[in-house]
């Protein structure tokens, strides 16, 4: 049954990836929603790395029309809340991910350190913490710390992003 398990994980993960992929020029009008896009809009944007969707700019873009702090806080729990897909792809599928470049960097960060590394990692843009995700899955880092510790790093940079926007500073993005 875990076997199975397993494969639900990675079949679900990359079906999800797949889909916004075939819809990826639609998403950027979910703004029109305000808030709700705002939280759908995080939540799509950080699914999967695949898919290049200027979600920073867009949470940026939200802060100068809308209320900076709540931008920023939904969609850093949309954003939480879109990065299990990487800790599920990792739950699931763990064969290959030691080929990936930076694996064991990252996976020695998380065996010494591992709520301080989703934190740092979520806090800073960069393209470790959805290594870090995987990685986080694989090892079976229990669900709720990868969510607190990557979800209060997401919260702070996402916010950061909306005041970003809200104070004129699009050019960052």
């Amino acid at each position: 049954m875990q076997r199975y398990s397993h494969y639900l994980a990675v079949f679900v993960s990359l079906s999800l990836m797949a889909v916004i992929f075939i819809f990826r020029s639609q998403i950027v009008h979910l703004g029109n929603y305000g808030y709700l896009g705002v939280f759908l809009i995080s939540i799509v944007t950080t699914l999967t790395i695949v898919v290049p969707i200027p979600g920073r700019a867009i949470i940026a873009g939200m802060g100068t029309v809308l209320n900076p702090a709540l931008v920023g806080l939904l969609s850093g729990v949309g954003a939480t809340v879109g990065e299990m897909n990487g800790y599920l792809l990792g739950y699931g599928g763990q064969m290959g991910l030691q080929k990936i470049r930076h694996y064991d960097r990252v996976a020695g960060w998380m065996r010494h350190w591992g709520g301080l590394t989703l934190f740092v990692l979520a806090l800073i843009p960069n393209p470790l913490f959805d290594l870090a995700a995987l990685i986080s899955g694989s090892q079976r880092y229990p669900l709720w710390k990868y969510v607190v510790y990557g979800g209060s790093g997401r919260l702070i940079k996402f916010v950061g992003y909306a005041y970003a926007g809200h104070f004129g500073l699009h050019f960052l993005f």
